[in-house]
């Protein structure tokens, strides 16, 4: 069986599940799915991304979420997203990121003999850019091969 590390930022919606599960033709997947809460620390990041695309209105009324807040959400997005995989016949397992994403990464690619890690993020101009995303930061630690996919919306 293959196994992916899928991480993600907001809940997967069907386009996602579909992109992701078909990825590798009719061969059965295992996911493991990190999910990154959104808090305060990358607010300035996500507005000068909503800038960049065109989303003046976005930009200005982003009030982010504080940090202990913003694991509650995580958690519901986390459920549903491996409820969605699963619905597919995927396995899938876990877990919030609390700290540290890269380091957890690693560990996680290490400990489940990943195959591969799918980055599944909104566009972060300004990040990747910067080669600061983390695709980018994931290429460099991890040793299997990452691919950078953007999210829909519904």
């Amino acid at each position: 069986m293959f196994t992916s590390v899928l991480m993600i930022e907001k809940p997967l919606v069907p386009t996602d599940v579909d992109l992701v599960t078909t990825l590798h033709g009719d061969e059965l997947v295992s996911f493991v799915v990190l999910m990154q809460p959104h808090g305060d620390q990358d607010r300035l990041l996500r507005a000068l991304d909503d800038v960049a695309l065109g989303d003046l209105e976005e930009a200005v009324h982003d009030a982010g979420t504080p940090e202990g807040e913003a694991v509650l959400p995580a958690a519901r997005a986390l459920t549903h997203s491996l409820e969605s995989l699963r619905a597919t016949g995927h396995e899938a397992i876990g877990q919030i990121v609390e700290e540290h994403p890269l380091d957890l990464l690693k560990s996680i690619v290490e400990q489940t003999n990943a195959d591969e890690v799918l980055v599944l993020t909104a566009p972060h101009l300004v990040e990747e850019f910067f080669h600061r995303d983390w695709t980018s930061r994931a290429r460099n630690k991890v040793g299997v091969p990452v691919l950078k996919l953007y999210a829909h919306t519904e």
